[in-house]
C-alpha cells in the first residue's frame, strides 16, 4: 500500500499545502508540547495535550506529502498510519501511537482520572520525539515548505 492507494481507496484526499499552513501546524504542535509539561496540570490533560502535539505533527507531514483525511470516522487513525508512508514511523511506533489514540478517547469521552503519570510522561515523550522527526523530515525532504 501507499498514499496513492489510499486515496483511491478513498481514505485521502489531494491537498495543496503552504509555507503558512505548514507554519501553523508546527505553532500548534510547540505550544502544546510546551503546556503538556505545565506544573499543576492532571496527568489526563498533559496527556491529551501531549497528544494534540503528536496529532499535528502527523498533520504536518501529511499536508506536506500532498494529502489530507476527509473528515469523519477513523480521522486521528488515517493520520497515525500515514505516518509509516511520511516520515517512515516502524509498526511499533505507530501501535504505540495507536494506543494512545485509545486512551485519549477513552479519558476524553468516557473515564476521568484513567491516566497515570507514568502515561502521562510516555505520551510527552513520544510527541517530543515525534514533532522533532518530523520537523527535521520536513527540512529534509520540503524545505520549500518547511
Amino acid at each position: 500500500m501507499s498514499l496513492i492507494d489510499w486515496q483511491k481507496n478513498g481514505w485521502l484526499l489531494s491537498h495543496q499545502t503552504s509555507r503558512q499552513e505548514i507554519a501553523g501546524l508546527l505553532a500548534i504542535a510547540a505550544r502544546d508540547l510546551k503546556d503538556c509539561q505545565t506544573q499543576g496540570l492532571g496527568d489526563d490533560w498533559k496527556f491529551n495535550i501531549a497528544y494534540n502535539c503528536a496529532l499535528q505533527s502527523s498533520f504536518a507531514a501529511l499536508y506536506a506529502s500532498g494529502y489530507r483525511v476527509p473528515k469523519g470516522d477513523s480521522h486521528h487513525f488515517r493520520v497515525i498510519q500515514s505516518l509509516q508512508f511520511t516520515i517512515g514511523l516502524t509498526s511499533n511506533e505507530i501501535a504505540l501511537f495507536d494506543a494512545f489514540r485509545k486512551k485519549r478517547n477513552m479519558v476524553v469521552y468516557d473515564i476521568s482520572g484513567a491516566i497515570s503519570p507514568a502515561d502521562a510522561k510516555q505520551m510527552i515523550q513520544f510527541a517530543l520525539t515525534l514533532s522533532r522527526r518530523v520537523v527535521q523530515w520536513l527540512h529534509d525532504q520540503h524545505s520549500k515548505i518547511s
